[in-house]
């Protein structure tokens, strides 16, 4: 059985935990950042990741959050360090690293470079002061340009998130916000619709009558509106939150959409090996704790049947702007696509959700706007 070449780490570690979040995250507790890393260090020697021989080479690596920036410069040296161990990455592999604003010192920046960072996602999300202080951003809009140039300077492969939805949010601000956002000259922006998540201090505050959900009608607009200011602006809509210039899609999440095996560790954090998907436990203090007792910190695994790995390629492929083609699924497979969901592609396509060239079938225009369900008729 082949071993995965992509990896994925999760950093619990923020500043401060944003309304809107419900990641696996802790703040104000930068004094587990030691325990955090001695953890990591024996997961990443746990089976099934420990390798046979040497290090395992890798094609992408993804440090995600939390913010992987926040732990001090020596902090960020040895994590990546305890990663350099494990694995092997070159110059031609996608290292990439999400990163709050102001936490890219020169000194971060410098670890990174030494590392081979060679790809930077912003967590903007956006340019009006009021809108970033109702999501609990710490930065202002006029640090945004001057940080994304000197990231710039070292790293030209830069992303950036931006939000819509918030509510009091209109169109027009949205609007501004990726014309802001192309203004940047980054290759590559991601644009995700705020939700209610429960548990959250947003969903407490919308229970209380204090936040609305920006109407249903509006987020659609705003949604069509990235599509047409971005792709406009010759960014490639290739995944349903995700546009890229030529050449920058993210080479990391595209193994999960294509349903390829990738290395995880950190509290939450899924990973997908040898046909088996695990869950590690979302508590940090827990996933630390097991750890320390040097036991399994997963909470949760599943060995999917060939029929609901089949199902769920089609789930993550739909996403993408490839769709799924037919001759690549059986091989993968063993199955025909129209033999197993022939009734949901053909419900689909009279809904105008589909589209069908023989070859492949892919999301409409009008399918991204409702993606989650169409995807779903397919499970």
């Amino acid at each position: 059985m082949s071993i995965p070449r992509a990896a994925y780490v999760h950093v619990p570690f923020c500043r401060h935990r944003c309304g809107y979040c419900d990641f696996t995250l802790i703040a104000g507790r930068d004094d587990l950042i030691g325990d955090f890393l001695a953890a990591l260090a024996r997961e990443l020697r746990l089976p099934p990741h420990d390798p046979p021989t040497g290090r395992t080479p890798l094609d992408t690596l993804f440090l995600g959050g939390g913010t992987p920036t926040h732990p001090p410069p020596s902090d960020l040296r040895t994590l990546f360090a305890l990663l350099q161990d494990r694995f092997d990455w070159s110059d031609e592999s996608e290292v990439s690293v999400e990163a709050n604003p102001l936490d890219l010192t020169d000194d971060q920046l410098a670890v990174l470079d030494e590392f081979g960072v060679n790809r930077i996602s912003l967590g903007v999300q956006a340019f009006s002061a009021e809108t970033l202080r109702l999501l609990e951003r710490d930065h202002a809009p006029e640090d945004i340009p001057r940080i994304v140039q000197r990231v710039q300077r070292q790293c030209d492969n830069v992303s950036i998130d931006l939000i819509f939805g918030v509510p009091g949010q209109s169109l027009a601000e949205w609007e501004q916000t990726l014309r802001r956002g192309l203004d940047l000259g980054v290759p590559h922006i991601s644009t995700y619709g705020l939700t209610f998540e429960s548990g959250t201090a947003f969903e407490t505050r919308r229970l209380r009558g204090e936040l609305a959900r920006t109407p249903e009608e509006l987020e659609r607009e705003m949604y069509a509106a990235a599509m047409e200011i971005l792709i406009a602006a010759g960014y490639e809509h290739y995944e349903i939150s995700n546009f890229a210039r030529p050449g920058f899609s993210c080479r990391h999440n595209q193994t999960y959409w294509d349903g390829r095996e990738y290395f995880a560790y950190g509290p939450g954090a899924a990973r997908y090996v040898r046909g088996r998907r695990e869950t590690n436990v979302r508590s940090v203090l827990g996933w630390l704790a097991k750890l320390e007792r040097n036991e399994s910190p997963v909470a949760d695994a599943e060995e999917l049947s060939p029929e609901a790995r089949a199902r769920e390629l089609i789930f993550l492929g739909l996403r993408t702007s490839r769709g799924i083609n037919r001759r690549e699924f059986r091989e993968r497979t063993g199955f025909a696509l129209d033999e197993l969901v022939g009734d949901a592609i053909r419900s689909q396509i009279a809904s105008g959700h589909l589209q069908d060239d023989g070859n492949a079938i892919r999301l409409t225009r009008e399918g991204k706007f409702v993606a989650d369900r169409v995807v779903a008729a397919f499970l």
